[in-house]
């Protein structure tokens, strides 16, 4: 774990990773895969695994044919206390406006 550990980025970059990822598993009914967060949204196999450690997040296998074989896939999906989390993340936001702007 302590190896694992230091090679996670610092924890305000951490926080950042996490809100994005939170929120765009927020946005999917379905979950996402491993690889679409990996290879398209640049997410860490590490951040995404520490999500999961969090309990923000968890890992549901479906089994699914598409005309061909049956095959395993593995969809990432926000679990409630992620979605407290990302609340409570987006809440301690400062709003982009000024207070007097219109």
């Amino acid at each position: 774990m302590k190896a694992l550990q230091s090679q996670l980025p610092r924890e305000r970059h951490l926080r950042s990773e996490r809100r994005r990822a939170l929120q765009l598993l927020a946005s999917s009914s379905r979950g996402a895969t491993e690889d679409l967060l990996v290879l398209a949204d640049g997410f860490s196999r590490d951040m995404l695994a520490g999500l999961v450690l969090a309990g923000f997040a968890t890992v549901v296998t479906e089994t699914v044919r598409a005309g061909g074989p049956t095959i395993k896939v593995e969809r990432y999906r926000i679990t409630d206390d992620g979605r407290r989390a990302l609340e409570d993340l987006t809440a301690r936001r400062p709003s982009p406006r000024s207070p007097g702007a219109r």
